[in-house]
């Protein structure tokens, strides 16, 4: 599978949410590594690198995603997590990089480098083609129409329908982030690979309401939009929820 996820400004909301949901001590930490940069700043990095003539980092373009198979059970989706417990790839990654941030003999350049990585990978889990279908490359095979404009399925869900709303970032994350604590801690549980599988399982519902060729438009943002933003939100308090555990 290839291409971006979530487009630079869903990165950016999901980078910022978490920056609004961090504990004084993550916040000084991540102050610490980054600098005066901010989270949404370096959130898209992990994506800018992929064009490095250098192929320095081309060992990461695998980390951006793990696909399954079609309407995956809960057991089904486990046995290929278990799989894929190391290697290149989302789910191991993520869990790799969590470590790395955890662990005090790792440099300060190697935690910068982890930390923009984590930014951006909890933002991928969060599109639900990253959690796609082996087969069709996470919809960058299924071919739309998007308003007149030839795009992939995988396309739309990354930008294309985040760019329609018409928000920056900063106005999109103060949309969206209004949840009372209640609803945040419930948002807020579970594992990596719970999250996982309801990106997979929402990625259900996108491949049986778009097929090769359709048309898309004003109708499709009415059916996805309210799971768009639950997805951009969900993975912004996740986001904070692992920086506040790594940095407690």
């Amino acid at each position: 599978m290839s291409g971006f996820a979530w487009g630079v400004t869903g990165h950016r909301v999901v980078a910022e949410i978490a920056s609004n949901h961090l504990t004084p001590k993550a916040r000084k930490a991540i102050a610490a590594l980054l600098g005066p940069q901010s989270m949404a700043l370096v959130a898209n990095w992990p994506d800018f690198i992929k064009s490095d003539t250098t192929h320095k980092y081309d060992h990461t373009s695998k980390w951006h995603y793990l696909d399954f198979p079609a309407n995956s059970t809960r057991v089904q989706f486990d046995e290929v997590i278990k799989s894929h417990a190391t290697g290149d790839n989302l789910y191991a990654q993520t869990e790799a990089l969590i470590k790395q941030l955890k662990d005090p003999a790792v440099s300060k350049e190697d935690k910068v480098f982890a930390l923009t990585f984590l930014i951006h990978l909890v933002g991928d889990m969060h599109q639900p083609l990253h959690i796609g279908r082996d087969e069709d490359q996470g919809g960058n095979k299924i071919q739309v129409m998007w308003f007149d404009k030839q795009s992939n399925l995988h396309r739309v869900w990354d930008e294309q329908l985040i760019e329609f709303q018409q928000l920056s970032y900063t106005e999109y994350t103060r949309a969206l982030d209004t949840a009372n604590a209640a609803e945040i801690r419930k948002l807020q549980r579970g594992s990596i690979a719970d999250w996982m599988f309801e990106s997979n399982q929402l990625s259900n519902k996108v491949y049986a309401l778009t097929h090769n060729n359709d048309k898309l438009s004003y109708r499709y943002n009415y059916w996805f939009i309210a799971d768009l933003n639950s997805q951009l939100l969900k993975g912004g308090l996740r986001l904070a929820a692992i920086l506040n555990q790594i940095y407690k």
